[in-house]
């Protein structure tokens, strides 16, 4: 029998802070109604000390009845102290371990640990503890482990170069940011000179009074731009620092990945358990052949934090067949592709988007005459994002489609502006949607959707199907779609 890390009781004794407040209206009331308020609390500290000393016994009396009994089969954790509460989840059922060692709990010898399975339909923790070095070390030597004898040898190895590019690529705002600090910076200027012009009409008075005002416009979209430049530098450095070190074993059935340096973590990961494999791309790594290889596991980057990278940015051709067996897959092209006249399914919204874009401009200052700038400048800007959706749109119709092989189903999508080649076993499909509007039905074509086993479920959409190419994906997969006809 074991119990959490002593740290553990200012965990328990934080959920009882509430108590505090007595201390805090003893002090309120000696402030107000008293000149010699000091002296007055000092003379009843004990109270507080009392509330205080009780907050820190009620947390080490949960922290005694915490208690986390290790047996052969599986881990046990039994916590409460007026209701009992036994949570057990053998190590066979796990689907990943993650071990966490932030920097400020290095001193103190302690760790977090993680433990998930494939039960439930949300992104929770089944099992959280924060342990000693010693007693983590016993628990996970009971986990689904990398057998050392089978590992697989010619793994990928991540390279510092990898890591920078998965940092760049995958860091908040890449693209956004530079957009928004340039509207912000070009923006500020056109603000303020409309909203000058606009208040010189009102009285020559008000504008003496609101001049030092809109002079700070231009300096406040400047902050707005840099602001919003270091936060993506920010994202990118916390990233850089997540990921660094990272590397990854295997065998045929368990995987294991570590990374950081501020705070190393480090999963062990049931082979069998995972949902899918997702090779993540955006245009810019599609056009050099780069991809981003995460999968779909329970307690695997469940974090907003955290992505579920299996492998950083690699060349496709270099991931290398070892990992065909696991499910990463390349190189399979697609067995079902959209129709040829099926690609303004894919990219009438941004078309339409831009089409419209310096229309709304000329009819803006056509009735309102001041605005004719600042319409101008929004209308350029627009279009910029617009016209990279076109782009974008443009190659998921030349990229997308469906490949059923063997025990495998392959999906290549795109899901706003990301690509994602979704490899999964027939078993782990859950369901299979076909859908057809009537400008679809026109056209002989419809969408196909794939949902897989998983925590959330996600749809992964090809868009433009044969009618004909639908029906035999159907017979295939022998799944019974739901059909919106």
């Amino acid at each position: 029998m074991h119990h959490e890390h002593p740290l553990r009781i200012l965990r328990y004794s934080a959920k009882n802070i509430w108590l505090l407040i007595f201390p805090l209206l003893r002090g309120l009331r000696f402030i107000r109604f008293s000149k010699d308020w000091f002296y007055n609390w000092v003379k009843g500290a004990w109270f507080d000390i009392l509330v205080v000393g009780i907050i820190v016994m009620v947390g080490l009396v949960r922290w005694y009845c915490s208690t986390i009994e290790i047996s052969d089969s599986a881990i046990i954790h039994h916590d409460g102290l007026f209701f009992r509460l036994s949570k057990a989840i053998p190590y066979s059922k796990v689907s990943s371990a993650t071990t966490e060692r932030p920097f400020y709990l290095l001193p103190f010898n302690a760790v977090k640990l993680r433990c998930d399975t494939r039960a439930g339909i949300f992104k929770s923790t089944d099992m959280k503890l924060m342990l000693t070095e010693k007693t983590c070390t016993e628990i996970m030597k009971k986990m689904p482990r990398v057998d050392e004898e089978n590992k697989i040898e010619n793994i990928p190895k991540p390279t510092a170069l990898s890591i920078i590019l998965f940092s760049v690529f995958f860091s908040s705002g890449f693209s956004g940011t530079v957009y928004i600090a340039a509207f912000f910076f070009q923006g500020g200027n056109i603000a303020r000179n409309i909203i000058g012009a606009s208040l010189s009409r009102i009285t020559e008075e008000t504008s003496k009074f609101t001049h030092r005002w809109v002079n700070k416009i231009p300096d406040a979209a400047i902050i707005a731009g840099v602001f919003f430049i270091c936060a993506w530098i920010l994202s990118f450095i916390v990233n850089l620092l997540r990921y660094s070190k990272f590397s990854v074993s295997c065998d045929n059935k368990c995987f294991y990945t570590s990374y950081g340096i501020l705070t190393k973590k480090e999963h062990q990961i049931t082979a069998s358990h995972i949902n899918y494999t997702d090779l993540r791309q955006n245009l810019i790594m599609k056009f050099f052949e780069a991809v981003a290889v995460h999968i779909s596991c329970a307690g695997y980057g469940v974090s907003r934090r955290s992505l579920p990278v299996l492998l950083p940015v690699r060349k496709e051709k270099n991931i290398g067949k070892d990992l065909e067996a696991i499910g990463v897959l390349s190189g399979v092209k697609n067995d079902f592709k959209p129709k040829t006249n099926g690609l303004w399914q894919y990219i009438w919204q941004p078309v339409i988007l831009s089409a419209s874009l310096f229309p709304i401009h000329f009819i803006v200052s056509y009735f309102f005459s001041s605005f004719s700038e600042l319409t101008l400048f929004a209308a350029i800007m627009l279009s910029i994002p617009s016209i990279w959706f076109i782009i974008v749109k443009t190659a998921a119709f030349f990229t997308s489609g469906i490949s059923i092989y063997d025990d495998k189903i392959m999906i290549r999508c795109c899901k706003w502006t990301g690509f994602h080649t979704v490899v999964a076993e027939r078993k782990k499909l859950v369901k299979a949607e076909l859908e057809q509007t009537i400008f679809q039905k026109i056209g002989g074509r419809c969408s196909v959707s794939l949902l897989f086993e998983g925590e959330e479920h996600i749809k992964y959409k090809v868009k433009a199907i044969d009618i004909k190419n639908a029906v035999k994906i159907s017979e295939l997969l022998d799944h019974n779609m739901e059909k919106t006809l």
